[in-house]
């Protein structure tokens, strides 16, 4: 070999080797960003942890909330609102009745036709009707006579199937979704408007009296027989199907529940509650908190980016608001890591793009390619052509987000049943303690109705909650407890309310509250 051919080997020798040096250069470069988005699962599942032991922590620090609301104004992170509602629908209501479903920028008017034991309800009709924007910021007469014209118009509207002439008196129950100091079963303060409503007339006032005024002016002789909220309308419809309801749950958009309580209980309206055993409370439970809620860097910011940072703490860990919200952080941490997401950072970055209901669609995926993650990361986040192993973490992630979600739920619900007593150890309502032999033996058939479409449409976190409920309580205890999902307690919940206040039959004291 001549030195030309010699220094030609050589010389491509020595790039073979760059080349080489360069191709395990970068294998190493992108195995450290793969490990290091790994690292962010990791961290992620760890800082998510719902442990058998922490969530019995939270069942505990929520029954203690629930206690120390009940004794003082102000004495807890949990509301824990009186509704005044002491007697609940039982089947045997009898009539045409109903309700106003006013929680948004839409609103709905029901007519339920109920039949008695026998033929339980036996029909009835909705009508839907939007807000005018002008009037979500104009005055409280605007607004409620708007309301009362569409509320006559549907009885006007209703033939002769209701069995009521045009001028008979009509029972109404309203249900009203805005913060509300209750007064009566049948009145409420206005404390502040949400959803985009900024009627500055209108907080402080009496909901009921202004909605009743309205229907007067009129015309329409109807009376607002109840004002609760959407918890309270579930409780009554699930009551209303089988008495051995005692607890309500919304997980939805935002997440809410109640349930019938001693009024003995009641510390701090100890005097003012003579005529029944019970009522039913409303927790607020959104505004839940516990340092024993496992609690990420995730959610950290998502609050302190909200628009009511260090509120509703709960809410924003098991919400369908914001489940879809702490996903997009954790992919977007990701992108910041790997490149392989490609310059997203946009659209990665703009709150709430991902919302709960895609979330759900990747975590159930079931396809081999996963195809569906792939659409909606390429429809929703413009993210194209991600290798099969990166849509598998990101399932992943969305499993942990979901998993956390409705484990923590189900601990709220066991709170719940663990104040009132139904839980197999005894409860903290009662002031002495149990054996466990005794409360198991004495132990009752509990149902908690569950509504929201984060419940019943999403398959993975219903079956997680129900996991983690018969989990916590044990298997003699969760072979007692009936989860059951309803739906429109809202609406047609309010109706029976306004039945049940009509005409008392039964107080939700004596059968209900242990």
């Amino acid at each position: 070999m001549g030195k030309v051919g010699f220094g030609l080997a050589v010389g491509c020798a020595v790039a073979s080797c760059a080349i080489a040096a360069t191709l395990v250069s970068r294998r190493v470069k992108s195995r450290r960003k793969w490990n290091r988005v790994v690292g962010v699962l990791r961290e992620l599942e760890e800082g998510c942890s719902t442990s058998i032991g922490r969530l019995r922590q939270v069942v505990d620090a929520m029954a203690v909330e629930m206690h120390a609301g009940l004794a003082s104004e102000g004495g807890s992170k949990l509301k824990m609102l009186l509704t005044f509602v002491d007697n609940l629908p039982d089947g045997n209501e009898k009539g045409t009745y109903y309700a106003l479903d006013l929680g948004g920028t839409n609103f709905r008017v029901l007519r339920v036709q109920l039949g008695g034991k026998e033929s339980r309800i036996i029909g009835h009709e909705v009508e839907r009707q939007p807000i005018p924007q002008h009037l979500m910021t104009s005055t409280s007469e605007d607004l409620f006579d708007f309301i009362a014209s569409a509320v006559k118009e549907f009885v006007v509207r209703e033939g002769d199937n209701s069995g009521l002439q045009l001028d008979r008196r009509r029972e109404l129950g309203c249900t009203f979704s805005f913060p509300m100091k209750q007064l009566s079963v049948s009145s409420g303060l206005l404390i502040k408007w949400t959803k985009g409503f900024a009627i500055k007339d209108m907080v402080g006032k009496d909901v009921a009296e202004c909605l009743q005024q309205a229907l007067a002016k009129g015309g329409l002789d109807m009376r607002v027989a109840t004002l609760v909220n959407d918890s309270v309308g579930a409780l009554a419809l699930g009551h209303y199907d089988d008495e051995d309801t005692v607890a309500a749950v919304i997980i939805g958009t935002g997440s809410n529940a109640c349930y019938v309580e001693r009024t003995d209980a009641i510390i701090k309206c100890q005097g003012l509650l003579t005529n029944s055993g019970g009522m039913v409370v409303n927790m607020e439970w959104g505004n839940f908190w516990s340092s024993h809620l496992p609690r990420t860097s995730y959610d950290m910011d998502l609050d302190a980016e909200s628009p009511n940072p260090n509120d509703m703490g709960f809410e924003k860990m098991i919400s369908g608001m914001y489940l879809g919200d702490i996903v997009r952080r954790v992919i977007l941490r990701m992108a910041q890591e790997l490149d392989v997401f490609g310059d997203v950072a946009s659209k990665l970055s703009e709150p709430f793009i991902l919302r709960t209901p895609l979330i759900a669609a990747m975590h159930e995926d079931e396809s081999p390619d996963l195809v569906e993650v792939s659409r909606i990361l390429k429809d929703t986040l413009g993210i194209n052509d991600i290798p099969l192993k990166v849509r598998k973490l990101i399932v992943r992630v969305c499993d942990v987000v979901t998993r956390r979600a409705a484990r923590l739920a189900a601990a709220g619900i066991v709170g719940i049943l663990k104040k009132i007593g139904r839980d197999g150890s005894g409860g903290v309502a009662s002031g002495r303690s149990k054996s466990v032999g005794e409360s198991l033996s004495k132990i009752r058939r509990t149902v908690v109705v569950i509504e929201g479409g984060l419940y019943s449409n999403y398959e993975m976190f219903r079956e997680y909650l129900d996991e983690a409920v018969a989990e916590i309580l044990g298997e003699e205890v969760a072979q007692h407890v009936v989860l059951k999902v309803i739906e429109d307690g809202s609406g047609i919940g309010a109706a029976l309310l306004a039945a049940a206040a009509s005409h008392p039959s039964t107080s939700v004291a004596h059968d209900n509250v242990t």
